[in-house]
Parts: structure tokens; sequence; C-alpha cells
């Protein structure tokens, strides 16, 4: 029997580009998905029926309250919790140049999806992880490692969110295991109007492409089989970090 089909996963924000590649990739591997974002009833039976088994709850991440629904919800229908993907994520371009474009809500907004989130479900998602061996997946960016990203609270945002991953890692072992995947460009519907930054990674990437939601994807489920791992950060930018 594979292994996998026993563990069951949340994959917070996974009801499209990255996410839904990640709970897609997961699900095909065989383990039980428990699918998260924000949907209407019948958006997420639909988005289910795609994954006969899933499950699908809709729980605002950025809240205490709705980290613990979402955990909750999860380990009722499956029995147990054996890893989470913090994918929920929200950016918006701002120039960084231009400080007076970034107001108290648009940083507000950005850290608490970005980076109490993760924490949030982090914190929830605790005893039952320790139970299972299990392991906490953080997407955080390129821009977290370097001077990019989409702007400089989402940059903010994802530096911190490398640290948490840092910090998680040596918080909750051994019996938890911590790491992240920071994707540079990804096209996906967020991102792929961003032409100028489209040319760029085309004409600079060593990969010479732009990535897409199926690498991260493919990232993500070769880190949660390298049981010796915690604490690493994964790009998954087509070279984009050595530049």
């Amino acid at each position: 029997m594979n292994t996998e089909s026993t563990k069951a996963v949340i994959v917070t924000g996974s009801t499209s580009g990255i996410g839904f590649a990640i709970a897609s990739r997961l699900y095909a591997e065989g383990w039980r998905v428990t699918l998260n974002g924000y949907r209407t009833e019948k958006e997420g039976a639909d988005l289910c029926a795609k994954m006969p088994g899933a499950d699908y709850v809709d729980a605002d991440v950025s809240t205490s309250d709705g980290a613990a629904h979402l955990v909750k919800t999860a380990v009722a229908s499956f029995g147990q919790l054996d890893a989470v993907v913090n994918n929920a994520g929200v950016a918006w371009r701002i120039d960084h140049s231009d400080l007076d474009a970034v107001d108290d809500e648009f940083w507000d907004k950005i850290m608490a999806v970005n980076l109490k989130g993760p924490w949030n479900v982090a914190k929830a998602a605790r005893p039952h992880l320790a139970r299972s061996s299990g392991q906490i997946i953080n997407n955080a960016s390129l821009a977290g490692l370097t001077t990019t990203g989409s702007s400089i609270p989402y940059a903010v945002s994802k530096a911190g969110l490398v640290h948490l991953t840092h910090l998680l890692a040596k918080a909750l072992g051994p019996e938890i295991r911590v790491n992240a995947v920071a994707p540079g460009y990804i096209d996906t519907p967020l991102t792929h109007e961003w032409q100028s930054v489209r040319d760029y990674v085309e004409d600079n990437a060593p990969a010479r492409r732009l990535g897409d939601p199926e690498d991260v994807a493919e990232a993500v489920h070769g880190v949660m089989k390298m049981g010796y791992v915690s604490g690493a950060i994964i790009p998954v930018a087509g070279g984009l970090q050595v530049l």
C-alpha cells in the first residue's frame, strides 16, 4: 500500500492557482486532502467533485478562530492530521519606490494573511501533527530572500514567513518538521498580466522559462518526503535566486 494513502493534509488557499496544484498533486499521490479558501458551498462542492473523497472548509486563516475551525473540521473528517501546507496568501503590485501608495490597510491585510495565517494554522495544528510526527510546509517566496516582490509589504511578509519557518522548525522538533518552498515568478491568474516580470524571467532565469503551479506542487511533494530535512527554504525559481 502507498503509505501516503493513509495520511491527511490541509492545504490552505487551495481553490485556485498554486494551492489547487499542490492539493491536486497530493491527492494524486494518495493523500486525503482538505481544501480551503473563500468559496460558496456549491463552489466548494464542485472543487471536491474533482477530488472524490476530499473535503472543503471555508475558513479565514488570518484569524485564530478561522484556523482553529479549519483544523478541527479536517481532523473530524479524516481522524488525523499528518501535514499542513500553508499556501494562503495575497499580493498586489505596488512599485517599491512608491511608499505613499502603501497605507495601513494594505500592510495589515498582507501581514494578516501571509504571516499571521501560517502562525495561526501552525498553533491550531500542533497537537495533531505532534501525534502523527507530521510536518508543516510554508509557501514563502523568493521575495522573502531577495529585494524583489510585488510590493515592499509583500516581501517583508514573506521574509517573516522564512524566519517563522526557521523558528518553528527549532521549536517544534523533533515531533514536527517545518520547511518552506520559495517560489519565484509563477504563472497564475494573479500574475499572468505582469508582462514586464514575465519578460525578465524568460530572458534572465537560468531555466529560461516561466514557472507554473505544478513546479511548486512538485517541490512541496518532494520536500514532504525528505524525512531528515527541517528548517529548509527551497527556492522554486528556475535559478533566479543565483542572479
